[in-house]
């Protein structure tokens, strides 16, 4: 009886084995080809980092990576955005220059006269996005003071909203949209709309920028 079952296991196990051997007689492994010599692997971790808490760690990484908000700084990067991507050096299609995209003629007014000067210089861009933003809100105190905080064309009026639209259209045409209850909307060339630069840029805090009709920009 155990012979009988010595036989119904042994020799399937034989005629395996042969077949393996007949079909991979030289299945060998090279080991050298798996090598790590030479390879700078260092998989350590810290116990401190290990054991790190995560919020921690976000308040690192905010710390480097500041949230701008409706701050100065968001207002004037936001628009800058829009207007060239951000974009120092770059000229449009209808000559406006710079990261805010200012007109050759606006640039003149805040005493800038030489566009490739202003062109090659983020700090005097910088300079006159204030010098500007200081004299339109200067002109447009009366308006800001009058139309804050009211529906207009279904916007509400905030004076980020009117800046902005100022640094589109100029502050006469700012004027003219708030006057006549937005009856008169201008539009750029590209068809940008003074009702929508009031939307987009509305609710930032620009009290840090001071009315000023001599307004300059100087380096």
């Amino acid at each position: 009886m155990i012979k009988q079952k010595f036989n119904y296991y042994a020799i399937p196990l034989a005629i395996c084995t042969l077949l393996v051997l007949a079909l991979y007689p030289d299945s060998k492994v090279d080991m050298t080809k798996y090598s790590t010599d030479g390879l700078e692997l260092n998989f350590t971790v810290s116990k401190d980092l290990a054991s790190a808490d995560i919020e921690t760690k976000k308040d690192d990484f905010n710390e480097y990576a500041p949230v701008l908000g409706n701050s100065f700084t968001g207002f004037k990067e936001a628009l800058a955005f829009k207007e060239s991507r951000g974009n120092y050096f770059t000229v449009n299609t209808l000559g406006y220059l710079g990261k805010y995209q200012f007109g050759a003629e606006t640039l003149k007014m805040i005493g800038v006269y030489n566009p490739q000067v202003f062109l090659q210089s983020p700090k005097l861009q910088e300079k006159a996005f204030l010098a500007n933003t200081s004299r339109n809100k200067w002109i447009l105190r009366k308006d800001i003071k009058r139309f804050v905080g009211k529906q207009i064309a279904g916007v509400k009026i905030t004076e980020s909203g009117i800046l902005a639209a100022a640094h589109l259209a100029g502050p006469g045409s700012v004027k003219k949209f708030l006057r006549s209850y937005g009856k008169t909307n201008f539009s750029d060339a590209y068809g940008t709309t003074i009702r929508y630069y009031m939307k987009k840029f509305s609710g930032y805090d620009t009290s840090s920028i001071e009315a000023n009709k001599k307004a300059k920009a100087r380096v």
